[in-house]
C-alpha cells in the first residue's frame, strides 16, 4: 500500500520509508497545519497514507498573519485535504507580556485545545511538523509538545529541513522553496506588553515586502523602529536607493517612526540571542 503511494521515494531513501511507517502506525491523525514547508509536507504524506483519517487543523489567532491563513486555505483546497480551523480570539493572559517562555506557555494552551478537539473527532494522535533542525535554536515550545505527548513524526524519523524541501519538490508541493514563517510574536522583544496594533503593523509591513518580491524577511519592532531582516538574496536586491525609499515611506504609513535595514540579514530567532540556560530554566 505504502509503496503504491510513494514507491520511488521509498526505494531511494530509507528515511522516507521510515517516516511512512511511523505515520501509518497512527491510523488517525490531526496535523497542526500552518501552511509552511514542514506541515504541508507532513499532511500531504499523511493524507496519502491515511486518507480522510488525516486532518489538517489550523490555528487562527491575532498573532498569525491573515495572509498566512489564506495561504493555508488555498493549499488544502489545492491538495484536497480535510481542513479545519481552531479560532483563538484573543491573546492568552499568561503571554500578554511576552515572557521568555512565551512559546512554552502558548503551545501548552494551544495544543491542549487541539488535543481536545481531536478527541471530539475520535482521533487520539496530534502531530506537528518539527524536524531535527528545530533543536538548533531556543525553542521552549518543544518542552510543551513533549509534555502533551504531541507526535513529531519528522523528528522521530530523523528528517532534516533539507530533506523535507527535496521531497516536497519531488512530490510537486508548491511549498518546497517557501521561506520559513513564524508567529508574529517572534518579531517583538521579550518582556514587553503585546499590543494588537503592533502586530497589525508588522503584518502589514511583511505583507508589503513579500509583495515586493522580498520573500525571506522579518520585520522586528523596537518601539517605533522597524528593523528589517532579509535573506542574502533579498539583501542584494534591496540595495537600491529608490526601493529603500519606497519601503521606508510605506512602512512609515503603517505607524513606524523609523525604518532600518539590518545589514547582517535574516537570523532565525534573533530576539533569542543572549538568553542563558539559567534563564531558560
Amino acid at each position: 500500500m505504502i509503496k503504491d503511494k510513494f514507491g520511488s521515494l521509498i526505494e531511494a531513501d530509507s528515511a522516507f520509508a521510515n517516516l511512512c511507517e511511523v505515520i501509518k502506525g497512527y491510523e488517525k491523525l490531526v496535523v497542526a497545519f500552518s501552511g509552511g514547508v514542514d506541515s504541508t509536507f507532513l499532511i500531504k504524506v499523511a493524507s496519502e497514507l491515511l486518507g480522510d483519517n488525516a486532518i489538517a487543523l489550523t490555528v487562527n489567532s491575532p498573532y498569525i498573519a491573515d495572509w498566512e491563513i489564506e495561504e493555508a486555505k488555498e493549499l488544502t483546497h489545492e491538495l484536497n485535504i480535510n481542513h479545519k480551523f481552531l479560532i483563538v480570539e484573543k491573546i492568552p493572559n499568561q503571554i500578554i507580556n511576552n515572557p521568555v517562555n512565551r512559546c512554552y506557555l502558548c503551545k501548552t494552551e494551544i495544543f491542549s485545545t487541539i488535543k481536545k478537539r481531536a478527541k471530539e473527532m475520535g482521533i487520539d494522535y496530534v502531530a506537528d511538523g518539527s524536524n531535527v533542525d528545530d533543536t538548533k535554536d531556543y525553542r521552549p515550545g518543544m518542552r510543551a509538545l513533549s509534555e502533551l505527548e504531541i507526535k513529531s513524526p519528522l523528528m522521530e524519523a530523523g528528517i532534516t529541513k533539507a530533506q523535507i524541501r527535496k521531497w516536497s519538490k519531488e512530490l510537486g508541493l508548491p511549498t518546497w522553496d517557501k521561506p520559513p514563517y513564524a508567529c508574529l510574536l517572534t518579531r517583538l522583544p521579550y518582556d514587553q506588553p503585546i499590543v494588537i496594533q503592533d502586530l497589525k503593523m508588522i503584518e502589514a509591513a511583511e505583507g508589503y515586502l513579500i509583495g515586493r518580491g522580498i520573500r525571506a524577511v522579518r520585520v522586528r519592532k523596537h518601539d517605533g523602529i522597524a528593523r528589517i531582516e532579509a535573506g542574502e538574496a533579498e539583501l542584494e536586491m534591496m540595495m537600491n536607493v529608490q526601493l529603500l525609499k519606497e519601503i521606508a515611506d510605506e512602512l512609515k504609513s503603517y505607524g513606524f517612526e523609523y525604518v532600518t535595514l539590518d545589514l547582517a540579514g535574516y537570523k532565525m530567532g534573533s530576539f533569542n540571542k543572549g538568553i542563558t540556560e539559567e534563564r531558560n530554566a
